[in-house]
């Protein structure tokens, strides 16, 4: 009786799975597969949040494989040795997993395959963690693709996979001892964010619908607007896997108010993926130093993380980052352009607070991203730097996002609410908020003068 192992990773869900389909269209008894890593769960990029969601996505991905007949087997430890003791235990034939892109990934995979060499098991990867796998669209002279724009043209017009039904069984081994799945404080130290985004596949794709059932078409309009939720809110479930970037692209129809926009944006995650891997030191080295000598001020760093630099839509953005485990997309990018560029704090610092409160902490999204903004990766334009007093004005007029993560300024005046410090003397005499950490004009200057501008 043939047996194959999936060994699930960034890819928890059963819908549009290439390699549990292929593993139950290949085999009668199919083993599911989850390996709480020791190298993982030992770095810094097990967080609090992301960990309780994980844990989250591994229940509701166990209840969806019971469905089926089915189970999710939990591990602990190095994920070749616990697929060694099952490939053994089970007889299995065959080990079937999702391709990724990171360095770690691309170790794991060529780990696997030299265990299948060693015991004679097929191991097959399949697509399944971005749409458009690295190195199927590249420029004519070059491997990768280092602007968007000309990313965007090739890979629109791309041929993209059509997303797979869920299997109906996944007729998994009674023998097998399925695991626990263990409480979070068993992991990993620390508290969650009040109100961490849930996930799993089930709470995954009712978010999905809700977006297409007519969300969506407010995004082209919206999306920047820091106040409203115009965003999809899908970055953590793409991140865990918990929906496939195939089924979201399904569904996008250009014609359609904001589809097109929310595409461009999902497009933004596939050209990130891509710069990952042929950048393994990504979230490490700078793509295109500046030369840079960055600052260490453990006053203004800390006023930072906690959301007192005297800006208030940057001190929103990052007490919205410590209250939910998420961030609204503009907001990430003028906090990190007040950091890396009013502050002169490397990005490397301010991308490692992120992962560590982010519940879609992705190591291509999160660190591609910071280092645009700092001007270090891809940003044809590395000098931009944000006025945070008009982007608040522009971005949040009615200053409904800063009074609602910065309730000290809730019944200050629409006028002055970006720019409190212009009413010093009735304001900070009465509201516990500081005054700006940093003058923008000065801070302008010096950051010009130290790019040779």
């Amino acid at each position: 009786m043939r047996t194959a192992l999936v060994l699930f990773t960034r890819d928890l869900r059963v819908h549009d799975h290439p390699a549990l389909v292929a593993a139950c269209r290949n085999a009668a008894r199919v083993v599911p597969l989850f390996v709480l890593d020791d190298e993982v769960l030992g770095g810094r990029y097990a967080a609090p949040n992301r960990v309780a969601a994980l844990l989250e996505a591994l229940e509701d991905l166990r209840t969806s494989l019971r469905a089926r007949g089915g189970d999710l087997v939990i591990r602990w430890g190095d994920p070749i040795e616990e697929v060694r003791s099952l490939v053994t235990e089970t007889d299995a034939s065959e080990v079937h997993l999702s391709a990724d892109v990171s360095g770690y990934a691309h170790r794991r995979q060529a780990a696997l395959e030299q265990l299948g060499e060693d015991l004679s098991v097929e191991v097959t990867a399949h697509p399944g963690v971005v749409l458009v796998e690295p190195g199927e669209v590249s420029p004519t002279a070059g491997d990768h693709f280092r602007v968007f724009a000309p990313y965007w043209r090739r890979w629109i017009d791309h041929p993209h996979r059509d997303p797979l039904p869920a299997p109906e069984r996944v007729p998994t081994p009674s023998s097998v001892h399925s695991g626990t799945i263990p409480a979070r404080r068993e992991l990993v130290d620390g508290d969650e964010a009040p109100d961490r985004l849930r996930t799993g596949e089930t709470a995954a794709r009712d978010r999905l619908d809700w977006w297409f059932d007519g969300a969506i078409g407010e995004y082209d309009r919206a999306h920047h607007d820091l106040a409203s939720d115009a965003t999809s809110k899908l970055s953590h479930h793409l991140h865990f896997g918990c929906l496939s970037v195939a089924e979201v692209v399904s569904r996008i129809d250009r014609r359609r108010p904001g589809h097109d926009a929310f595409l461009r944006q999902l497009c933004w995650r596939e050209f990130n993926h891509q710069l990952l891997a042929a950048n393994p030191d990504l979230p490490r080295q700078d793509l295109r130093s500046q030369g840079d000598d960055w600052r260490q001020d453990d006053d203004t760093l800390v006023a930072w993380r906690e959301g007192r630099t005297g800006y208030p839509v940057v001190d929103a953005g990052m007490r919205q980052l410590r209250q939910e485990g998420w961030m609204h997309n503009r907001a990430r990018m003028l906090t990190a352009s007040f950091l890396t560029k009013h502050l002169r704090v490397d990005w490397r610092v301010g991308a490692w607070h992120f992962m560590d409160h982010l519940v879609d902490g992705d190591l291509a999204n999160n660190f591609a991203q910071w280092q645009w903004v700092a001007g270090t990766g891809t940003d044809s334009r590395p000098n931009r730097m944000f006025n945070p007093v008009t982007q608040g004005r522009r971005y949040d007029p009615s200053g409904a996002y800063v009074r609602r993560y910065v309730p000290e300024l809730a019944n200050v005046d629409d006028v002055i609410v970006h720019a409190p410090w212009e009413a010093a003397d009735q304001l900070f005499g009465e509201v516990d908020y500081p005054p700006p950490t940093v003058d923008h004009a000065e801070a302008r200057e010096r950051f010009l003068a130290a790019r040779g501008r």
